[in-house]
């Protein structure tokens, strides 16, 4: 080779480069250290570079010697720059020197440990192959100049990485970081290989200029390739490079499908191929090996790819080539030869040949390696959902099993009776906990074959120790991926959108999340950082990174989108606390806004909302979960009691009473001021609950409590004062303090009357409510027609309004509207009692039977605890009115049921007392008023 620039110019440019790495280190602080080592030998001495920082922490999950084919690239191109223009020893040193300092602290952040190795790997491999044609490469100016530019990127990229470590000393800091190294990152890969092309161009032509000589040696070549490949088109080989797992289990559906599509007995030309994608841990792997090894004798070559990254491609080529006797011993030839090769001889065999892709999750990687139009069969596993579609001409996805087959396969990797119900039972449970994952399976199995730990005691032991149980591996478990790093790579490399999105994700119900709920919350939510789930494109496109990474799926059919909880879990263990906190207040933002606003405005009842509020209503309980699991927020947090405010009120308008009050309690557990309005919605809520509970007293004590702190803050014709005066009417006519009730109702009436209030109506129909319990029927109903917003109502109106707690009234002023069977139905069941006892006292005795029939059919409806006392009531009520019709037989088969489901009832402590079987006994098994 000989120089054609000046040993001046020579000299500047080293210099620039010099500088430039000066510039972007920013410090000489590790500059005498990274000036000791000065070649790949002195890296590899040195036993420092990659040991945890504490001596008894677990082995880190990267090993130097995975480097080591990207060292020797490394240290090719650096012999060509020293036998090009005099490289030294210093400026060698500035590549394995740095790359010995950010190894050493990479090591102290394990989490970003492997994302290093790959960036030092794919830098590596984007340098030219100019080692087998040293000696033959004319350098000239613009040789030079790329030689010197290509070593300036990587070694200035290597000098901010060191600068990133420095400046991000807490991990924290160095994740939040993380994203922009990735970004300058990919910027330098994409010089790299512009230079690199210029380079690879020059030598092409430097070829082309070669003596007569050199064409008779590439002629030979040729004519020599021509003969190898005739020597090896029927060559026998099976290149599996790990061993099936010993507990393989099921999937013989998927092993039938691959085989339908991979194998002819008839000789064909064309090319077979078929896609295993699935999440990670699935089990396609193990699927693929398993297919391989049954089919030996299928396919007279099988070979195998790991296409992790290019690096792992070139391996597998470069083996496969040694095993198929492609390249002559001691001949140096590229990596795009030696594929070229193996895709050369997959043309020409005349055997079966199976090629199988592993790991494929990035399928840009395969594209230039893949075999396209010629015969035989390709396996492809991948995590990305379109790998059926391209590369592949067809392919399934691989699902977790569901809890049968994950009980059978668990109790097989433990070797215990699956005919046992005891242990059937127990393994059910644990199946249920890790989702049906394999991967999960398999490395809990052997946790706990190895330590002999009884099925009943794992899953309380794996919730105290789940982080510890997670990172173990097995002695039974051939891959190197445990649950704490199957998705790691694929979480750390998610951009800025997909990584908030799937946060928010991970706090959701993991089975069926609904993307209106996304939307919606998103749009109303209005925070910055929920932008781009406003948008279309932008939301779609973010779905679609995180499905071609299979941290999520999403059907077809409904639009749901659903995610394993093992993914949640690892997800939300990764981050920091401050990540966490900030999740899940984007998760609870989201997830309110699909709720009305019941806690700081009197608005009433929301049927039209009970739709969006049943699809939001899991992922409630699952932020609770996720909050209680992993300690978030454990003492105050005002956002999350105002969620949990506003899924109770939907939950107590359902009935759902036993969820609404566990919500309500922490809620008001949640609170910070204990004098706001807030906390004393909360109170409000929770004696509005003890009141359809027949709780009288305990509702009387919080509706007083709530009435406090609103006078205190309010002005005294505040609506809020009115719906505090509203309920504690209730309360009093519950526990029969008329004139104290009628007094609050009163006062409600006047405040509303004053603000033209829509709520108008609901205190005049709990006013009627009162009269007629009062024994003042006529009286009732006038109160009612004499009320403004319920004149002119009628069935339309009443939906308009939302409030199913209208019917009553409804009903009162016209008896023959139909609302009474589109009612909640323990809401009608009350109405539709109140309503039938004025018909039967003013003698309308056939209007009354139908609305007790009524009453009955919506008391059986509800949930048994709810129902039992509405049904006793109204069959006892029904069985006076058929007396009163001398309907004697019906009358008393109906007393006889009411008798009866009361004796059901009757509570050892003498809760209930009979009062002779008088209506007063019944009346008190559920309340007079439920508004």
């Amino acid at each position: 080779m000989g120089g054609q620039t000046s040993e001046a110019n020579l000299s500047l440019l080293w210099e620039k480069a010099e500088k430039r790495y000066h510039q972007d280190l920013a410090s000489d602080k590790e500059l005498a250290k990274i000036l000791e080592t000065r070649s790949l030998e002195e890296l590899l001495a040195d036993t420092h570079v990659l040991q945890p920082a504490d001596p008894f922490e677990r082995e880190l999950p990267c090993t130097i010697g995975q480097l080591e084919p990207a060292f020797k690239s490394l240290s090719d191109f650096l012999v060509i720059l020293k036998m090009s223009y005099g490289a030294d020893s210093a400026q060698t040193a500035l590549v394995w020197g740095s790359i010995r300092v950010i190894l050493t602290l990479a090591s102290t952040a394990d989490s970003i440990l492997q994302d290093i190795f790959d960036m030092i790997e794919e830098l590596a491999w984007t340098l030219p192959r100019l080692k087998c044609c040293e000696h033959t490469i004319s350098m000239g100016a613009d040789m030079e100049i790329a030689l010197l530019a290509l070593y300036q990127e990587f070694t200035c990229f290597y000098a901010r990485t060191i600068r990133t470590f420095r400046d991000c000393r807490h991990s924290f800091l160095l994740r939040s970081s993380w994203p922009t190294l990735r970004a300058d990152f990919h910027r330098t890969i994409q010089r790299a290989k512009r230079l690199s092309s210029d380079i690879e161009r020059e030598v092409d032509l430097s070829r082309v200029r070669l003596d007569n000589e050199k064409y008779r040696v590439v002629l030979d070549f040729m004519a020599e390739l021509k003969t190898q490949r005739s020597k090896n088109v029927n060559r026998v080989a099976h290149y599996l490079p790990f061993a099936e797992c010993s507990h393989f289990y099921g999937r013989d559906n998927i092993l039938r499908l691959i085989d339908e599509a991979l194998f002819v007995y008839t000789s064909t030309r064309s090319l077979r191929s078929f896609a295993l994608h699935g999440m990670g841990g699935v089990g396609k792997t193990q699927i693929a090996l398993k297919y391989a090894n049954a089919s030996r004798e299928k396919f007279d070559v099988i070979l195998w790819i790991s296409a992790e990254n290019p690096v792992t491609i070139w391996q597998s080529f470069r083996r496969i080539s040694k095993i198929l006797d492609l390249i002559e011993p001691d001949t140096e030839l590229d990596d795009y030869a030696i594929i070229v090769k193996v895709k050369d001889w997959l043309s020409a065999a005349k055997t079966r040949w199976l090629l199988i892709y592993d790991n494929a999750d990035d399928l840009s990687l395969i594209k230039h390696t893949w075999p396209a139009g010629y015969g035989g069969s390709v396996l492809v596993t991948s995590r990305d959902p379109t790998a059926p579609l391209y590369p592949a001409s067809a392919g399934c996805q691989v699902p977790a099993f569901d809890t049968e087959n994950g009980t059978a396969a668990l109790l097989d990797i433990l070797g215990l009776d699956s005919e046992s119900t005891t242990h059937q039972a127990q393994a059910k449970l644990i199946t249920s906990k890790l989702g049906g994952l394999p991967l999960a399976l398999n490395q809990i199995g052997g946790f706990l074959a190895q330590r002999q730990m009884p099925l009943e005691d794992f899953l309380a032991f794996y919730n105290r120790n789940s982080l510890s149980v997670d990172a173990k591996g097995s002695e039974s478990m051939d891959s190197s991926h445990t649950l704490a790093t199957v998705w790691e790579t694929s979480l750390s490399q998610l951009s800025p959108n997909a990584k908030v999105l799937h946060m928010i994700l991970s706090f959701l119900d993991p089975n069926g999340i609904d993307e209106s709920v996304l939307k919606n919350g998103a749009n109303r939510a209005n925070d910055p950082a929920l932008r781009f789930m406003v948008d279309e494109i932008e939301f779609l496109d973010t779905q679609k990174e995180l499905r071609q990474r299979s941290l999520i799926d999403k059907s077809s059919e409904s639009g749901l989108i659903s995610m394993h909880r093992l993914v949640q879990r690892a997800a939300i263990r990764r981050i920091s606390t401050e990540e966490r906190e900030g999740a899940f207040l984007l998760a609870m933002a989201i997830v309110a806004e699909n709720f009305p606003d019941t806690y700081s405005a009197d608005i009433g009842h929301q049927v039209a909302s009970w739709k969006d509020c049943e699809k939001s209503l899991s992922h409630v309980g699952s932020i609770v979960d996720k909050g209680n699991e992993f300690k978030i927020f454990e003492e105050k947090n005002q956002r999350f009691a105002e969620l949990l405010l506003r899924c109770s009120w939907y939950l107590y308008e359902k009935e759902n009473y036993r969820l609404a009050r566990s919500y309500v309690d922490i809620a008001l557990k949640k609170i910070v001021d204990k004098d706001s309005l807030t906390y004393a919605s909360a109170v409000d809520l929770g004696g509005l609950i003890n009141l359809d509970i027949c709780h009288p007293s305990a509702a009387l004590k919080a509706f007083e409590q709530a009435y406090t702190i609103r006078k205190s803050v309010l002005p005294s014709d505040d609506l809020f004062l009115a719906a505090s005066q509203v309920n504690l009417g209730l309360a009093l006519t519950e526990i029969g303090e008329f004139e104290k009730a009628h007094g609050y109702l009163k006062q409600s009436i006047d405040i509303r009357i004053m603000h033209s209030s829509d709520r108008l109506g609901n205190s005049y129909s709990n006013m009627a409510s009162l009269l007629l319990r009062m024994g003042k029927p006529d009286d009732a109903e006038a109160m009612l027609k004499s009320c403004p917003s319920l004149k002119d109502f009628s069935d339309e109106t009443f939906f308009q309004t939302g409030n199913p707690r209208f019917s009553g009234s409804v009903l009162l002023v016209n008896p023959k509207s139909m609302i009474g069977t589109n009612v909640v139905q323990g809401y009608g069941a009350i109405e539709q009692n109140q309503v039938s006892v004025l018909r039967h006292e003013t003698g309308e005795l056939e209007l009354a039977r139908e609305l007790l029939q009524e009453c009955i059919a919506l008391s059986e409806a509800l949930p048994h605890a709810e129902g039992l006392g509405h049904l006793a009531r109204a069959n006892y009520k029904v069985s006076q009115v058929l007396e009163g019709l001398g309907n004697l037989e019906e009358s008393t088969l109906h007393l006889e049921k009411a008798m009866n489901i009361r004796g059901e009832l009757m509570k050892p402590d003498g809760d209930y007392v009979l009062v002779n079987g008088v209506a007063s006994d019944f009346d008190n098994l559920v309340p007079w008023m439920l508004w």
